[in-house]
């Protein structure tokens, strides 16, 4: 009992603060030994690009996102804007039609985002394609920041930066703000030591010939591509100067939606991407994807209640303050957890108790993505989370 206890609450300390503070030192030493990696130098040569949106129902912010796309800083002869609004039923299609620059696709069946990507990409002929969100504006230097990547022909996608608006006044939906900027640091060391594993589909790149179709009933698409790159050898680059600001979920319920669909996604991610799990075919790909994706998405939310349930039986029987410490610790974490999901209920903002309650919530959405890809209940098609101003 002692050492599961033990191995429970390393597996869960490494999952979440170890495997961040042990990349620190790998790529700090790796720097020590190589140097850092150099910024690529392209010369000017800068090689084809296709902007492709996917946008469902999106006439709030449709037109904006237009002009900040047409806005961004990139050669305007090797730079082609596709939008695709399949499914869409409001005044989407319409608004992008103003637009002549922008190539819009549009049937009124709605199969899902993934049918919309692949029916995009049968119209694309450039080098590098890149993906966006219709909800998130971009930086204006995003596609030269990325596509400099593709001078390195080792570099299959280049990933950009996701940000969460999160107002002075915030809800626990502050805890989303908060895990991005952690989340931002770790693919930053990620891709210093070798690859990100995955790329969120606010923003990200691929090199066109690299582009695989991926089953339709694939519910992290974004994810799934970028793997199936990184599988065959090429590195995913991570471009914090690159990056897609939106706000955050309207409330923790949509957030909780959210986080359960990404959970029930990457359990079926880890089931068909098996050759990243192999040391021996990739090591420190299967070293980073399993440390940074496969421990948060399987085992350690329920190495965390079996690490209370033991906790909780080591004090009662005395085996040592040590065990009565730690237990009064997790004890404190789980009630200011608790604490911060009835402040949220009674709408009081206490930003400093929705930290614990974000991570106990997004655990917790694991635990039911799991239940749901397993009962089969998990739809692939995307159901657009409601956000903060939408």
């Amino acid at each position: 009992m002692v050492l599961l206890f033990w191995l429970s609450l390393f597996l869960i300390f490494y999952t979440f603060f170890g495997y961040g503070i042990l990349l620190f030192f790998i790529v700090k030493l790796r720097i020590a030994i190589k140097g850092k990696r150099p910024l690529p130098d392209n010369g000017g040569n800068w090689p084809t690009l296709t902007l492709i949106v996917s946008a469902y129902n999106e006439e709030a912010c449709i037109n904006e996102k237009i002009l900040n796309s047409l806005s961004l800083e990139y050669p305007a002869d090797k730079i082609k804007y596709l939008f695709i609004t399949d499914g869409s039923n409001d005044a989407t299609p319409d608004i992008i039609k103003k637009y002549p620059q922008i190539m819009l696709m549009h049937q009124p069946e709605r199969r899902g985002k993934i049918a919309a990507i692949e029916r995009a990409m049968k119209a694309v002929s450039s080098e590098i394609v890149i993906f966006t969100d219709a909800n998130t504006l971009l930086n204006k230097k995003a596609l030269v920041n990325i596509c400099r990547h593709y001078h390195d022909s080792k570099v299959g996608a280049v990933s950009g930066e996701k940000r969460v608006h999160i107002e002075e006044v915030a809800d626990a939906t502050a805890g989303e703000g908060f895990y991005w900027k952690y989340e931002s640091k770790l693919k930053t060391w990620d891709s210093e030591l070798y690859s990100v594993v995955g790329a969120a589909g606010e923003l990200f790149s691929v090199r066109t010939s690299l582009f695989e179709t991926v089953p339709p009933d694939t519910v992290l698409d974004d994810f799934m591509i970028s793997m199936l790159i990184a599988q065959k050898g090429y590195r995913i680059i991570y471009e914090s100067a690159a990056f897609a600001t939106e706000t955050g979920s309207e409330n923790i319920g949509e957030e909780l939606k959210r986080k359960i669909r990404i959970a029930a996604g990457g359990i079926q991610s880890i089931l068909r991407l098996k050759q990243a799990l192999n040391p021996f075919h990739n090591f420190v790909l299967a070293f980073q994807y399993i440390s940074h994706r496969v421990l948060r998405w399987t085992i350690t939310p329920f190495l965390m209640v079996l690490a209370f349930i033991l906790n909780a039986i080591l004090a009662w029987r005395d085996c040592g303050f040590i065990y009565k410490g730690l237990f009064i610790c997790q004890a404190l974490f789980y009630f200011l957890s608790l604490l911060g999901w009835i402040m949220e209920r009674r709408q009081v903002r206490i930003k400093a108790l929705f930290i614990p309650y974000y991570f106990c919530m997004m655990n917790y959405a694991v635990a039911a993505g799991i239940r749901r890809y397993f009962l089969k209940q998990q739809s692939a098609v995307w159901e657009k989370s409601k956000r903060k101003g939408a």
